[in-house]
């Protein structure tokens, strides 16, 4: 019986298996206007040629207009970092690099209320329980205290001044926590995934080591999870890079699903991760895009995506996509074609 995507993703989520494994399509805005061209489509029609499961829904911003400082900026976060260059960029300068734990108390930190909800609810409701929809301010508070104090500094705080630590990613996460919520009193009973992402993780291996992870990282994954969880939602967290050893912890901490998975870092073997994991953690991902979909042919791509689905198929809790949710620009149309192709022919279950 063919599933809609809304059945088929919880299906996944709740580790039984649906018609076919579930899609899942994240690309950069260049990649997606490339292939819109060249496919001749718009964005609906783009997400149904490749058979997304998933639709999203944001919050606005209705903050103070703030002008940029530097002329090289190309934009500037809610707590108050300019950034430049390709992408998301670089952070040109820490604000609370140094700061005293007074300092980072008194710090302008920004107003929930910014986060903008009106309209969340009717645009997820456009979609008439069709797909599954992903909500949730992405809350990123790992990246923002970096961008505050300094990867370096951060990393010695945690060290010798672990109190300045807990105020820092304790003021970053209420703002998410909170802004989260808003979208969710509005509209919690039309999502059904609480998605966000932090990226902990390395081509070698978590960023900290795992008794850091414990003291400074969990609580807070913890306390978005509940949040999820407290509005009867799933919580999909975005983690790049080999976070094998953290997997336990996100396990812990109530992370349900794990995006993007990628093969080719260390410790991030897919018939480990499904051995040991694969009963209590969706796994969303593990489609090599860092060499096969940017350096392959529509063959090699199909065999490697057959590849991924034999081992990660079985039993459900998998979510079928590329490695990381940025399908970069000079990734090929027809390889991402290819690989989507592949999921819907080789991903029915019997």
């Amino acid at each position: 019986m063919r599933l809609t995507s809304h059945e088929r993703v919880l299906t996944a989520f709740a580790h039984e298996e649906p018609d076919r494994v579930p899609a899942w399509c994240g690309a950069s805005d260049e990649f997606w206007h490339k292939a819109k061209a060249e496919l001749g489509l718009d964005d609906e029609g783009l997400l149904r040629f490749f058979g997304d499961d998933f639709r999203r829904v944001r919050a606005g911003y209705a903050g103070p207009k703030f002008a940029l400082e530097h002329d090289n900026a190309t934009y500037r976060t809610v707590f108050g970092i300019e950034r430049e260059g390709l992408g998301y960029g670089q952070p040109i300068g820490h604000p609370l690099a140094g700061a005293s734990l007074d300092a980072i108390h008194d710090y302008p930190w920004p107003d929930p209320a910014w986060a903008c909800v009106d309209g969340v609810r009717e645009v997820a409701r456009a979609w008439n329980g069709e797909y599954a929809i992903l909500g949730g301010d992405w809350s990123p508070f790992w990246h923002d205290a970096i961008d505050l104090v300094g990867m370096e500094e951060l990393m010695t705080r945690m060290c010798v001044d672990p109190e300045s630590v807990d105020a820092l990613l304790g003021h970053i996460v209420d703002y998410y926590f909170a802004a989260s919520a808003r979208i969710f009193e509005v509209a919690g009973d039309v999502i059904d995934i609480f998605f966000f992402g932090n990226d902990l993780g390395t081509q070698r291996g978590p960023f900290v080591s795992e008794a850091l992870y414990r003291r400074f990282v969990e609580p807070h994954l913890a306390r978005l999870a509940r949040l999820g969880h407290d509005f009867g939602l799933k919580v999909m967290m975005h983690c790049c890079g080999g976070v094998a050893e953290l997997i336990p912890m996100f396990i812990d901490a109530g992370i349900d699903a794990l995006h993007a998975v990628q093969p080719s870092c260390r410790g991030m073997d897919l018939r480990a991760l499904k051995a040991q994991f694969g009963d209590a953690m969706v796994f969303n991902g593990a489609i090599d895009s860092h060499h096969v979909l940017i350096n392959g042919t529509p063959e090699s791509v199909r065999r490697a995506t057959r590849d991924v689905l034999d081992v990660m198929k079985p039993g459900g809790g998998y979510i079928a996509g590329a490695s990381h949710d940025t399908i970069l620009e000079e990734t090929p149309v027809e390889n991402v074609i290819a690989m989507f192709e592949t999921i819907r022919e080789y991903g029915i279950y019997a």
